[in-house]
């Protein structure tokens, strides 16, 4: 099962990065053939004249059937398992057989598999894969394609949104290139500075699922600029009209989160004094953001799995189902492919929320990205401060470069905060920027530690060092980087309790 829940993961990821159709070829004959061991393919939709051949490893004569629906297309479309054709018992009369079958047929193949892919929006898409030998059923791993056959349905719309884009000269590469100033005038794509090969990557993801429906997972170190990412995907969608609801799964506590989520009725806890809607009412028609998705507790997964799949809430004390319109973004910093395997995370729920993933790189990942980000910083805690501070001396800047930044985005817009109050000039010259040093691990000094205490024990520290001062400019939250609300969660979570700070203040 772990080997089959690892190979489904491979796949969605490989097709979630695919552009075009030669990338989308390519995968498909590196991915998915090596674990079907078909020997061709062809993906067949709906179109205005017919059925139009999007894709296909066959040289097909006639690429589009005038017939409204083949039957062949209607049959796999109104069947819930794969449909396996014996090519071979099928007439040579082009009139009762697809002409991709036919091709089919006249290039050796014997067996034909198809299966109906999600519809999205109006997209009605079969996939049909073909076999020089006969199989049958049992020969097919029908769960495998059923785990990846939402990915490939959003990869055929985002090829087909890309082919439109161009064909109206309104290429995403030059939404890229060439970034829309907001009517609030964001700086950047929406509000995200970056020039980055990495970057642009990332533009052209959201770009491509923005106008979908589908969900998104964003994953990347803290501090990237998740929310950041979230919020560019609902501007640029359909729902960008109405507000995107936020919550963070790790700021609230555990037996207070699902009246968040799903809302009460009036007396159904101790404190209910009134009716209240949760976030997901509150995201009607719009889109909501769970941010630290990692953290909510298992028990809640089963309840936020119902809700994806049912599409509909009931609030706490309620025995009424309340239909919801809400796409639905989510945002870790854990690797949830490891939590899942851990037995930490539910794997329906992974699979449900991992539909479209974009991955955000880690600040030293992007150093050329950094004087931009930098400058930006500059300029918007200028305003804050009413200071006028020009820029970086060249020292400075390398130094800038150069640092890991373990914090990411955050730790860099919290330092260079700190240092425009310091500035002497209108030259930041001098900046006191924090090395972490690792020390390497060798036979003597190693000791065998959980994660979990190494977390315990840095916080413990950082908490010690500020003398128990968590928020502020001064506390623990502002050095590690996180928000004071999330760092009590992790506290709690951890076992860090009131004495544990007061006996290492001592």
């Amino acid at each position: 099962m772990q080997k089959e829940l690892f190979m489904i993961s491979n796949l969605n990821k490989a097709f979630s990065g695919v552009l075009d159709k030669n990338q989308f070829q390519m995968v498909l004959n590196q991915s998915l053939k090596s674990e079907f061991h078909f020997n061709d393919f062809v993906f067949i939709r709906n179109v205005d004249l017919g059925i139009e051949t999007f894709l296909s490893s066959i040289k097909i004569e006639n690429n589009i059937t005038e017939n409204s629906i083949d039957a062949y297309f209607e049959k796999c479309q109104n069947s819930p398992e794969p449909l396996c054709i014996d090519l071979k018992e099928l007439s040579d009369n082009q009139t009762s057989t697809p002409s991709y079958f036919l091709s089919a047929k006249n290039a050796g193949l014997r067996m034909a598999v198809g299966f109906c892919l999600p519809k999205i929006l109006n997209d009605n898409n079969v996939l049909f894969l073909f076999y020089k030998n006969y199989i049958t059923s049992d020969d097919f791993p029908e769960r495998i394609l059923k785990d990846i056959a939402t990915q490939l349905s959003i990869t055929i719309r985002n090829i087909l949104i890309g082919e439109q884009s161009k064909n109206n000269q309104n290429t995403v590469q030059e939404i890229i290139e060439k970034p829309i100033l907001e009517k609030n005038n964001k700086e950047g794509f929406h509000g995200i500075i970056g020039e980055s090969e990495g970057m642009k990557n990332i533009f052209y993801k959201i770009s491509q699922v923005a106008p979908s429906e589908s969900n998104v997972l964003i994953d990347g170190e803290t501090g990237t600029g998740k929310e950041l990412i979230a919020q560019a995907i609902h501007d640029l969608s359909s729902s960008s009209k109405n507000k995107m609801i936020r919550i963070n799964c790790a700021s609230i506590p555990a037996n207070l989160i699902e009246s968040e989520l799903f809302g009460h009725e009036k007396g159904s806890f101790t404190g209910a004094t009134e009716q209240r809607k949760g976030k997901f009412e509150q995201a009607q028609n719009s889109t909501i953001f769970l941010d630290e998705i990692g953290e909510l507790p298992m028990e809640l997964q089963g309840r936020l799995l119902r809700v994806l799949q049912e599409k509909e809430v009931e609030r706490i004390g309620g025995n009424k189902s309340i239909k919801v319109n809400t796409r639905v973004i989510a945002a870790t910093n854990r690797n949830l492919e490891k939590e899942v395997a851990n037995g930490n995370f539910r794997s329906d729920l992974f699979y449900r929320l991992n539909v479209f993933r974009i991955h955000l790189p880690a600040l030293r990942d992007r150093k050329t990205d950094i004087p931009l980000l930098a400058n930006h910083l500059l300029q918007k805690h200028n305003a804050k401060t009413g200071k006028k501070i020009k820029g970086f001396s060249q020292k400075i800047m390398n130094d800038l470069c150069e640092n890991p930044w373990y914090g990411n985005i955050r730790e860099l817009e919290n330092l260079i905060q700190r240092n425009i109050l310091t500035a002497k000039d209108d030259t930041i010259r001098e900046m006191d920027v924090a090395k972490i040093v690792i020390p390497p691990i060798t036979d003597d000094n190693l000791e065998i530690k959980t994660l979990h205490q190494i977390e315990k024990e840095y916080i413990l520290k950082i908490v010690e060092k500020c003398n128990g001062k968590i928020s502020g400019t001064s506390g623990a939250a502002k050095l590690l980087g996180l928000p004071p609300t999330t760092l009590i969660s992790k506290m709690q979570k951890l076992g860090i309790r009131k004495e544990h700070q007061f006996n290492k203040s001592k």
